[in-house]
C-alpha cells in the first residue's frame, strides 16, 4: 500500500494541538497513561508479542499475569512500560545522547537477558524476512558514534522526518542482539515528544507495510518509510486532539 506524505497535514494539526496548551498536571497524567498502554502493546505486538491491548493494560495496571501467555511477553510489557517512563523524562531535554539510547534498551530488555541489556551486540544477527545484513558487531560502536554525530544535521529536517530517520538509522545499524525495533520506536517517539508532538503508534495491522517500507530504505529509498510515519503521526495527532477535546469538556 502506498502512503501519502502528510508532513503539511502534520503541521496543520500541530497548530490545533498547540492551541490546547499548556495542559494541567491532571491532563498530562491522563494522556501519559493512555499512551503507555497503547505504545507498549502496539510496539510489542509488531514483534510478535501475544498480549492483547486489554491484556497489556491488566499486566501494567493490575500486575496480574495472563494465563497461558509466555512469561517473556509479560517481561516485554513491563520492561517497555519502564522504558516509557524514561522516554518522558528524557523528553524534557532537546538532546539525545548515547546513554539515553542504551538506557531505553536496558530498561526494556534487562528482565529478558540482563547481560545484553543496554549493551551493543557482540554477535552477528540475521533479520528474518529480509535479505538485509546488519553491520558486523566490531563496527557497531563506530557506526553509533557516526549516528550520534549526524543528529545536529538531521535535526534540520521537518520534526516528523527527523524522527523517522532516527528510527531508520538505528534499525539499520541494529546495535543490539534483540529489541532493536522497539528501541527505535521509543527513540522516534523521544524525538517527537521533544518537538512537541504526541506519542505516535504504528498499528500492528499495518505491520507488512511497515516492514516493506523498512526494506525499501535498506535499498536506499527512504521516502516510503517517511511517508508511512507521517501518516501514523497524522492519525496519532487526530486521536490526541480527540482526547484533548474530551478532557476539555465542561
Amino acid at each position: 500500500m502506498k502512503y501519502q506524505n502528510r508532513l503539511a497535514d502534520n503541521d496543520k494539526l500541530q497548530e490545533k494541538i498547540r492551541a490546547h496548551r499548556p495542559l494541567d498536571s491532571y491532563e498530562v497524567k491522563q494522556l501519559k497513561e493512555y499512551y503507555r498502554i497503547g505504545l507498549t502493546w502496539s510496539s510489542n505486538a509488531l514483534e510478535g508479542n501475544s498480549l492483547t491491548e486489554s491484556e497489556t493494560k491488566v499486566v501494567l495496571e493490575d500486575g496480574i499475569t495472563i494465563g497461558g501467555k509466555p512469561l517473556k511477553d509479560h517481561f516485554e510489557a513491563v520492561g517497555h512500560s519502564e522504558a516509557f517512563d524514561l522516554l518522558y523524562k528524557l523528553s524534557d531535554s532537546q538532546d539525545i545522547a548515547e546513554a539515553d539510547i542504551l538506557g531505553l534498551h536496558r530498561l526494556f530488555y534487562y528482565r529478558i537477558e540482563s547481560e545484553s541489556a543496554g549493551k551493543y551486540r557482540e554477535r552477528n544477527v540475521v533479520i528474518t524476512g529480509t535479505d538485509f545484513t546488519p553491520p558486523a558487531p566490531s563496527t557497531v560502536p563506530i557506526a553509533m558514534q557516526e549516528f550520534l554525530s549526524n543528529l545536529p544535521t538531521l535535526r534540520l529536517l521537518h520534526p516528523v522526518e527527523y524522527a523517522a530517520m532516527l528510527h531508520l538509522n538505528l534499525v539499520t545499524i541494529h546495535p543490539f542482539i534483540d529489541g532493536n525495533g522497539r528501541t527505535a520506536r521509543l527513540l522516534m517517539n523521544l524525538a517527537l515528544l521533544q518537538a512537541g508532538y504526541p506519542i505516535t503508534i504504528i498499528p500492528p495491522i499495518i505491520r507488512s507495510d511497515y516492514i516493506s517500507a523498512l526494506r525499501d530504505s535498506n535499498k536506499g529509498n527512504n521516502k516510503p518509510f517517511i511517508d508511512l510515519i507521517s501518516c501514523c503521526v497524522w492519525e496519532s495527532q487526530k486521536d490526541y486532539l480527540r482526547l484533548l477535546e474530551s478532557l476539555d469538556r465542561k
